[in-house]
């Protein structure tokens, strides 16, 4: 079994802790995401793992092995960087074969390989070409298949696809997630691209200040954020989040904030708060739009409207604060600019303490 767990994991750098004790347990074959905001630890966390950052404290094991003392050379994992780290003297193939001649593998054995892994990433047409003459998506390839190669336990990636423009980045996304499937290799990915996080992952690891917000599958996390700060991260766009008090309803609790108010779900934690200061969040895929007042539908000014052929992003303001809807255009963008409001479902809104950020609410049942 090639799992990874880390149980306790801290990093200092003299006085100065950056990793505050993690726990995570990476499954055999899992495909787990690392992310969070720039300085999190998210990167730092994936080098404890690889070797290339001493452990401050805590245990790592890897396929049941004790890591914290062993060498990178023998944890048998293998990383995949940023910036690629090709040899720029050696072609596509010996790239590849690098580490298989250093291990004084068979040239039987290595050609056998350097093979396979070429056609499973489509390089075979490009095995003797040197790096300066490949795109950015085949160098990153090269670098995958040089990690690929080795048949590690485990496999790591750095945020890889950063230095790739926008398709390259779609383009490869689903080349790795194709990769996995095939391999089935137990993979842990660092990045600060949420939506690497939603496409890749089986479950996805929130960090924040050195430490572990949420682990869920990419809709648990979606559906229901275990604080404001998920919230916030995960979704493009995030989810909006406006500050209310809980106020009296006939049927149900309501929010109410400068603009508007809103009904809330009938939840035990909800009812006889009122006066308690939340935040109510509403994700701009669940605001439905209103082009007149009615009851239920919260008043706004449309600032922008951004098309995105099928779907438009409404850049509307609540009273200067400003809230995304995310809806639909079916041809008629010219319609959108005459939105005046929004209504949600009560269901649909989460709603947070307004100084601890823990999500109040229910859960939303994730199919």
């Amino acid at each position: 079994m090639s799992g990874v767990k880390l149980e306790s994991i801290v990093k200092t750098y003299g006085a100065l802790q950056v990793v505050h004790g993690i726990d995570l347990e990476v499954l055999e074959k899992e495909f787990v995401v690392l992310v969070g905001p720039s300085g999190c630890g998210k990167s730092t966390t994936l080098r404890m793992i690889a070797g290339l950052e001493e452990i401050s404290g805590g245990q790592l094991t890897i396929d049941g092995r004790m890591m914290n003392r062993v060498a990178p050379k023998d944890r048998d994992v293998a990383m995949v960087f940023q910036n690629y780290a090709l040899y720029p003297h050696l072609n596509v193939a010996e790239n590849i074969a690098f580490g298989l001649r250093i291990r004084k593998e068979s040239n039987a054995a290595v050609d056998a390989a350097v093979a396979e892994v070429s056609g499973i990433l489509g390089l075979t047409d490009y095995l003797d070409r040197r790096p300066a003459d490949l795109s950015g998506g085949q160098r990153q390839r090269v670098a995958m298949g040089r990690a690929i190669v080795r048949r590690p336990k485990v496999f790591l990636f750095d945020e890889p696809l950063s230095n790739l423009d926008a398709k390259l980045r779609t383009q490869m996304r689903a080349e790795i997630k194709r990769l996995h499937k095939r391999l089935g290799a137990t993979s842990i990915y660092v990045t600060h691209d949420q939506v690497e996080a939603m496409t890749l992952a089986d479950r996805i690891v929130v960090m924040q200040d050195g430490r572990i917000e949420q682990v869920g599958t990419p809709m648990e996390l979606f559906l229901n954020p275990a604080n404001s700060f998920v919230a916030g991260f995960l979704g493009a766009p995030p989810m909006n989040q406006i500050e209310a008090v809980i106020g009296e309803g006939a049927d149900a609790p309501m929010a109410e904030f400068a603009g508007g108010k809103i009904a809330l779900p009938k939840l035990p934690g909800l009812q006889n708060a009122v006066g308690r200061e939340v935040i109510v969040g509403i994700r701009p895929e669940y605001a439905q739009i209103a082009t007149a007042p009615a009851e239920g539908v919260v008043d706004c000014d449309l600032d922008l409207v951004e098309t995105l052929g099928s779907e438009a992003l409404l850049h509307m303001s609540i009273h200067g604060k400003p809230f995304v809807i995310r809806t639909e255009t079916l041809g008629q963008v010219a319609e959108l600019e005459h939105v005046t409001g929004f209504s949600a479902a009560p269901d649909l809104i989460k709603v947070f303490d307004a100084n601890t950020g823990v999500a109040l609410s229910g859960q939303m049942r994730v199919a």
